[in-house]
């Protein structure tokens, strides 16, 4: 029996009909085995044409294929099905937010397994309402009892549950006509849920009616959750909502991540292997885990669930976020970083991403073990660090430069006095002398701002043995180079920059924005004294982070800052699972530091590594 194409399975959802090989039989025809979309709202096109999309996408990739391709493999597929079929008959128009909505709805429901369960139970409420279309009211009425018959109501008439036929299989007439006693099904407007979203969406207001909100907030999660199994127990009771004892524990957990936690986002944060959450409005939520962005099945109910949550980040640490202040950098009680950037800037609704950061000590040695450097270079940054060299580290975005700091940070001896300026704070530093320092935005009346500028200034008064900037972007570079040169050995900073000489560059640029009357050869004398090292960090193809360079500045020659290789990447192929194959190559020259290393005693040492 030939497979059905794409073409001919739409023309059954349009038809009402079923979409296996086979045609439907003429006994099928009052089964209700159609494809019907559950009456959805008119105003809601994403669900009017999900289980249409499902219908094709369940035959074209059935549960066993589906879960062997990957999160991109599948994406791609829907995404084309979605677009192939848009201008069909029988397709509500959809705008391109929503169509990126419908195609992060249809991968959730079949990378989860719940495809196939929501097209049987969309056809088993078609079968129902045939069903109770075939009683006449007149049967309805002789059969009810007096109380019930005699206002002729029939929404407040009980109904008996009807056993659905399997699709394909018609029932006897005498079948439909002699249901099953069962339970009434209850009077209220809510429905039973078929799903714990649903059920969260009916329990939570009244749960909220009956608790004291501010009390609950300030109580820790497991004592708040254990005060509202009785309450959500007493809520479901009433809705008539019927749920086993997994779900009715994870909707409690639901309840308490959105009362006193981060909602939705509460089980990405717990996940160790996730290390960023991107949320890009409230049906697509991506995470990367091991270097490679993936959709997670995370939602929110809509716009304002994102703002709320979003609003809930940025005031634990003073901050706000609205319309008159549409982007904010802040930080989660762990130390992760958060930018939020909502409407009107953010067109497609509020978007936060969060960078996590591992709950793990990471140190050079771990790094080495994880293939991001060598063994000789982890003891060439360990001697850096040691003879108190000036370190800038040099990346892209997400290429690991906070993380390479935290680990540098640990050589550092607990003798030292260490001050840290950063936008949001998110150093990890594990030595008892740190003092920790924080930019401060604008208030409403634009007054009141503190930039990192103003923090690196006054560090200088506070007798730093070493300052550490998270980031350098401005005119601050010019006083953390000022810094650097007048008795601060052993400083750290990083930068964006593609390359050590791109790094160089930049740094110039920034410097400038300070002081525009600054001769190039003047600043580029101050760079070349300032800094000593520069470490050069990439998030490569296969997803791994990677130290591709370590660089050291050897002084000027003219106009030109001169610099050296001491250690490189080579790549060299990839194997059979994508992974980079490459070696790390020392330069084997004698570093311009030496006499330096060796006025700390470790001039044997660096000789016997190089």
């Amino acid at each position: 029996m030939d497979t059905p194409t794409l073409t001919d399975m739409l023309d059954a959802v349009r038809a009402g009909g079923d979409v296996r090989a086979e045609p439907a039989r003429a006994s099928d025809a009052g089964a209700g085995v159609g494809l019907d979309t559950g009456q959805p709202a008119p105003d809601d096109p994403i669900q009017a044409n999900r289980l249409k999309f499902l219908a094709l996408l369940v035959e074209l990739l059935p549960a066993d294929r589906a879960r062997r391709l990957s999160r991109r493999e599948m994406a791609g597929i829907v995404t084309d099905v979605v677009i192939e079929h848009l201008d069909d008959d029988g397709i509500a128009h959809l705008d391109l937010l929503q169509q990126r909505q419908l195609v992060s709805v249809l991968i959730s429901d079949l990378a989860t397994g719940r495809a196939t369960t929501v097209l049987r139970e969309a056809r088993e409420r078609t079968a129902t309402d045939l069903l109770a279309k075939s009683a006449t009211p007149a049967a309805s009425a002789a059969d009810a009892p007096p109380d019930e018959a005699g206002d002729g109501d029939a929404g407040d008439a009980p109904r008996s549950e009807v056993a659905v036929p399997a699709p394909g299989e018609a029932p006897a007439v005498a079948d439909r006509l002699a249901a099953p006693e069962a339970p009434p099904v209850p009077t209220q407007k809510q429905a039973i849920p078929t799903s714990l979203e649903e059920a969260k969406r009916q329990v939570k207001p009244l749960v909220l009616e009956r608790i004291d909100v501010g009390l609950a907030s300030s109580m820790e999660p497991e004592t708040l959750k254990a005060e509202l199994r009785e309450v959500v127990g007493d809520v479901c009771r009433e809705l008539r909502i019927q749920i086993n004892q997994s779900e009715f524990s994870r909707l409690v957990m639901a309840l308490v991540d959105d009362m006193i936690g981060l909602g939705p986002l509460e089980p990405l944060l717990a996940d160790e292997s996730v290390n960023d959450i991107m949320v890009n409005g409230p049906h697509q939520v991506y995470v990367e885990r091991r270097g490679k962005l993936e959709l997670s099945d995370v939602q929110f109910q809509d716009d304002q669930h994102v703002m709320n949550i979003a609003t809930r980040i940025v005031t634990r640490i003073g901050r706000r976020i609205d319309e008159s202040s549409p982007i904010c950098d802040a930080r989660l009680a762990d130390g992760s970083r958060v930018n939020v950037i909502v409407p009107p800037l953010a067109i497609d609704g509020p978007s936060i991403s969060i960078r996590k950061f591992s709950r793990r000590r990471i140190t050079l040695d771990m790094m080495g073990s994880n293939g991001n450097l060598s063994p000789a270079m982890s003891q060439f940054l360990k001697i850096a660090s040691r003879c108190r060299l000036n370190i800038l580290i040099s990346g892209g975005t997400g290429s690991g430069k906070t993380t390479l700091l935290n680990a540098l940070s640990q050589l550092i001896d607990y003798g030292e006095r260490v001050v840290t300026v950063e936008d949001a704070a998110e150093l990890q530093l594990q030595q008892p002398h740190v003092v920790r320092l924080e930019t401060r935005p604008p208030s409403l009346e634009g007054k009141g701002e503190v930039t990192i500028r103003d923090l690196v200034k006054n560090t200088l008064r506070m007798r730093p043995d070493r300052i550490i900037v998270g980031e350098v972007r401005g005119a601050e570079a010019l006083d953390m180079l000022q810094a650097m040169n007048t008795g601060h050995d052993g400083s750290m900073c990083t930068l964006h920059a593609n390359r050590p000489r791109d790094a160089l560059i930049r740094l110039e640029n920034m410097v400038t924005m300070a002081s525009a009357n600054l001769p190039p050869k003047a600043l580029r004398t101050q760079i070349a004294s300032a800094i000593h090292v520069i470490i050069q960090i990439s998030r490569m193809r296969d997803g791994m982070r990677r130290i591709t360079s370590i660089s050291e500045v050897c002084g000027m020659e003219g106009d030109v800052i001169i610099t050296q290789d001491l250690f490189v990447y080579e790549f060299e192929g990839e194997d059979d699972h994508g992974r980079l194959k490459g070696r790390y190559r020392s330069a084997g020259v004698r570093p311009h530091f030496t006499p330096r290393a060796e006025y700390y005693g470790l001039g044997p040492a660096l000789q016997a590594l190089m």
